[in-house]
């Protein structure tokens, strides 16, 4: 009896895939943003969960300790910015992590200032090219 293994090797193309897909949050007041990070993240193969909110106060409502391991939280929203509702989900839940992404730029001594325990493991600057979002956050989900 012969037994053959196949190993599968990405294209240089293709991100390589984590071992187990992942569930993400994303929250942006655009809903521009949530609908196209939404579709491209369901059609990748690296999340089996989507979930999208244009209003900060409604993720946050919605949220339940492990329910995601990833969220993608907009810097600058009306009402409960990123970086609130950060503190408020790590309240919540301090496994999930968080991506921060932004079209403004950070002024760092003042954010510690605000948010002393805040910290920043990953930062996207917007615009992002879709494959450069899948590579960072599948970075995010293999730490």
């Amino acid at each position: 009896m012969t037994i053959s293994s196949q190993r599968h090797q990405s294209s240089p193309e293709e991100p390589p895939l984590a071992r187990n897909k992942g569930k993400i949050l994303i929250v942006d007041d655009d809903p521009d943003i949530t609908n196209s990070f939404g579709l491209v993240l369901e059609d990748s193969a690296l999340f089996e969960k989507v979930d999208t909110f244009n209003d900060p106060k409604l993720a946050l409502s919605n949220f339940r300790p492990e329910m995601y391991d990833i969220a993608l939280l907009d810097v600058k929203m009306p009402y409960l910015n990123g970086f609130e509702l950060y503190n408020k989900i790590r309240n919540i839940d301090n496994k999930v992590r968080v991506c921060f992404i932004t079209g403004h730029p950070l002024d760092s001594s003042q954010l510690k200032e605000e948010f002393p325990l805040l910290e920043i493991e990953c930062l996207i600057p917007k615009p992002v090219a879709i494959n450069d979002l899948i590579k960072r956050l599948e970075t995010q989900m293999l730490r």
